[in-house]
């Protein structure tokens, strides 16, 4: 069997398997390349100008968010990088290379995006942040979910039997089995819309803002995600296209992560932190919304209509509008009177003219 001609720009000793990645008649395959290469430099300068920036960052809740942040990027470039796995032919080595880097790369992603959805939310309606380690615990946690399901197919899968099982098996079975591995995914897409949901019902509007970006990002990832299922579950095209689909899916998701969370929350970092984005340092002091209790509701006030008769003989009365101290009758106090200086009806000298009396 001779040699396989080396396609228009690779070199004539390159191996065969390499040829996709340096053939320029294949549009799709150059196109990929560009953009993964692109996204890839794009997702390692905002992790090192992160790295950098962390000292400036003022708000301490936004400096407890980096750690998370910082993985989502590491996970932004794992799938950048992966995409190059997908121009190479499939077999035994980048059979288990696509399957598992593909889930574990998705899985981190949208890990730490549920991470910061959460972290949103509580600030949002007033509640104090995680700690940056407990943020970056919960994305690791939940990324480390799908690893596992992963890896626990593919070596259930490669004990069956010591052939190329990932080659060998058919398209539709091996698609079919990459989307069911893939639901955990999923499900961390939908924990994050609930997250944002939560995060637009609080009243601080900058962690409603942070909850919008985490919504808006998860839902049109949602969207990519029921596109590609859509076009890899169809059996007409066959497996190169299989190929083109799942690194498209790839390099799409990544540059939508950059462009619709990443690039956004990075012009924020640096700002000053705002009073207005948290509750007010005597809110745990101020009254809080009572139900109001009328008379009626307390029973040391009662209603005098509510008394059916007069109280029945050798009953104390009970005042309804005072303390609890019992009012007992008393008998009428006598009259007492101060007696006054009066004016005589006539004066004694209205006869009186001046003479005495028999002259």
């Amino acid at each position: 069997m001779g040699k396989a001609v080396a396609p228009r720009g690779c070199r004539s000793d390159l191996d065969a398997r390499y040829h996709r990645l340096c053939d320029v008649g294949v549009a799709w395959g150059v196109a990929l390349e560009a953009c993964a290469a692109a996204g890839a430099a794009a997702a390692a300068c905002a992790a090192l100008w992160l790295a950098g920036a962390a000292g400036r960052v003022q708000d301490p809740s936004r400096r407890r968010a980096l750690p998370t942040l910082l993985l989502l990027l590491a996970a932004l470039l794992a799938q950048f990088a992966l995409t190059f796995a997908f121009l190479l032919p499939l077999d035994g080595a980048t059979g288990p290379a696509r399957l598992v880097g593909f889930s574990a790369a998705a899985g981190t992603g949208f890990a730490a995006l549920l991470a910061l959805a959460v972290h949103a939310a509580r600030l949002a309606r007033g509640r104090p942040a995680l700690p940056g380690l407990g943020l970056l615990a919960l994305a690791l946690g939940l990324g480390l979910v799908q690893d596992a399901l992963a890896v626990e197919y593919v070596v259930l899968a490669m004990n069956r039997t010591r052939a190329d099982v990932f080659a060998a098996m058919p398209a539709p079975r091996r698609n079919e089995d990459f989307v069911l591995l893939l639901l955990f995914a999923m499900a961390l897409l939908a924990a994050t819309l609930a997250a944002a949901a939560l995060a637009l019902r609080g009243p601080f509007p900058a962690w409603r803002r942070l909850g919008a970006r985490a919504g808006l990002t998860a839902l049109l990832a949602a969207a990519l995600w029921a596109s590609w299922i859509a076009l890899l579950l169809r059996p007409e095209p066959g497996p190169q296209w299989d190929d083109a689909v799942l690194g498209a899916a790839l390099v799409a998701n990544g540059w939508l992560f950059l462009a619709a969370f990443v690039l956004p929350e990075f012009l924020q970092l640096t700002k000053q932190r705002d009073p207005r984005d948290y509750p007010a340092e005597d809110a745990p002091c101020q009254p809080r919304l009572l139900t109001p209790r009328l008379g009626l509701h307390n029973p040391a006030f009662t209603s005098e209509e509510a008394q059916t008769g007069p109280p029945a003989p050798g009953a104390s009365p009970h005042a309804p509008y005072s303390t609890h101290f019992q009012l007992q009758d008393r008998a009428p106090a006598q009259e007492f009177s101060i007696p006054r200086a009066q004016a005589w009806p006539s004066s004694p000298y209205t006869d009186y003219d001046g003479r005495k009396g028999g002259r």
